[in-house]
């Protein structure tokens, strides 16, 4: 299953400088993202999504879980890094 990008990941993806963000080649992960023609990293795990939560289950517990998510951000130093630091701006 080819992830399909939103239109929101690119508008968030050209505010961070990020050159390109396609389909990723890993088959876990959503987006590659490409910055100054390098390989940056793959972000967000296919099954969790912030708007897929909205659609699927609700605002409520959409904002939940996206509340977890930005706690575990700011606990865990190394989602503070590349990947993690990706994964936020642009997927949530």
């Amino acid at each position: 299953m080819v992830y399909q990008i939103k239109p929101y990941s690119y508008e968030q993806a050209k505010k961070l400088k990020v050159v390109e963000i396609k389909p990723s080649t890993r088959k876990d992960k959503k987006i590659d993202g490409c910055k100054d023609k390098n390989y940056i990293c793959s972000i967000g795990n296919i099954f969790f999504y912030f708007p897929r939560y909205i659609q699927n289950i609700g605002i409520k517990y959409a904002n939940k879980r996206r509340k977890l998510y930005k706690q575990l951000l700011n606990t865990d130093r190394n989602l503070k890094n590349l990947f993690g630091y990706y994964t936020d701006k642009i997927l949530w």
